[in-house]
């Protein structure tokens, strides 16, 4: 019987070996990658750049998308194969220009590690009004996972990895108005129903992808200090975490508790090679292992039964086909 994550029914740590100091280099220990081919979004800063290091050094042969190519020419000098692809994913041509250079290759996709991502910013929209943090972390990777979906059949036991984040317990997905077109916008609401997609997608996307080999997961890579992610936050909102102290400065005990970026990207490369997985997909991983359900307020990580929700995975499901013309050949 096929086993999926409906609602949590998988949701149990399954004691991997690893926690959350463990880093790159110990997750990787033993696994040879000779011959597979991944994306890694977002992969030429913070735990993208990481993540892709450590494919390399296992053999893989890295393919890295970046809206400045430039800048990714130069953080990835040096890394044994990777290719540099052009590739804006708040623009829906972008994205399936890269995904149709990618498919004339003929090349099977053993790995699609969907980590680029925004946080922190003002209300901006894409150009069909979705708002950016909704198209950029969840609408993008929808669409690029169903154009490259050919690929992903074709390597004959794909993975891919989502990165989503402990901010999902910001908010469930708003279905009444996931634009924030009538209602006031929040920075922090959006960003979590943007995570919260990112879950329900690869719950949803895993049990109709199984019958082709393909697994899905949803990660958190722990709180990090040192990415671009909050490149734009507001003072004011570092400082309500307890990063900055009143004049702005750096905590420095606070920032010290944070994972490093090898920590951070430990559980990607987990969800992307260990044999562990083989027969579980699905499931929200944090800590190089599968997370908890976090039930109710006692539980501070873990994942949110509302973003593990069946009926609200197909509710997403069927709506994010209407917002992104986007659809999946998994009948």
């Amino acid at each position: 019987m096929i086993q999926n994550n409906y609602n949590g029914a998988l949701q149990k740590p399954i004691g991997s070996g690893f926690n959350a100091t463990s880093t790159t280099n110990d997750v990787i220990k033993g696994i040879d990658l000779k011959g597979k081919i991944a994306i890694v979004t977002g992969g030429n800063t913070g735990i993208g750049l990481e993540t892709v290091k450590t494919l390399s050094k296992a053999g893989a042969t890295i393919i890295v998308p970046a809206r400045d190519v430039e800048k990714a020419k130069e953080n990835l000098q040096g890394i044994a194969n990777v290719e540099i692809e052009e590739l804006d994913l708040i623009d829906p041509d972008s994205i399936d220009t890269f995904a149709e250079k990618f498919l004339a290759s003929g090349r099977p996709l053993h790995l699609l590690i969907n980590n680029a991502g925004i946080m922190f910013v003002p209300l901006r929209r894409d150009a069909k009004g979705n708002e950016s943090q909704l198209a950029t972390n969840y609408l993008s990777v929808f669409r690029l996972t169903a154009r490259l979906w050919d690929a992903l059949k074709k390597a004959n036991g794909a993975r891919v990895i989502n990165v989503s984040s402990l901010g999902h317990h910001f908010a469930p997905f708003n279905f009444d108005d996931p634009n924030f077109k009538h209602r006031d916008y929040e920075t922090l609401q959006a960003y979590g129903q943007s995570k919260t997609a990112v879950n329900l997608l690869s719950l949803e996307l895993d049990n109709r992808a199984k019958s082709f080999g393909v697994s899905v997961y949803s990660i958190h890579p722990g709180n990090i200090w040192g990415t671009e992610l909050a490149r734009e936050a507001p003072i004011e909102i570092l400082q309500q975490f307890g990063f900055l102290d009143d004049k702005g400065n750096p905590v420095p005990e606070v920032i010290d508790s944070l994972k490093t970026i090898p920590q951070g990207a430990a559980t990607t490369i987990w969800a992307a090679t260990s044999p562990l997985l083989n027969e579980i997909g699905g499931v929200y991983l944090e800590d190089v292992d599968i997370a908890e359900l976090a039930i109710d307020s006692s539980i501070p990580n873990g994942v949110k039964p509302y973003s593990l929700d069946e009926a609200s995975a197909k509710q997403l499901w069927k709506l994010t086909e209407e917002l992104t013309g986007a659809t999946f050949n998994v009948d």
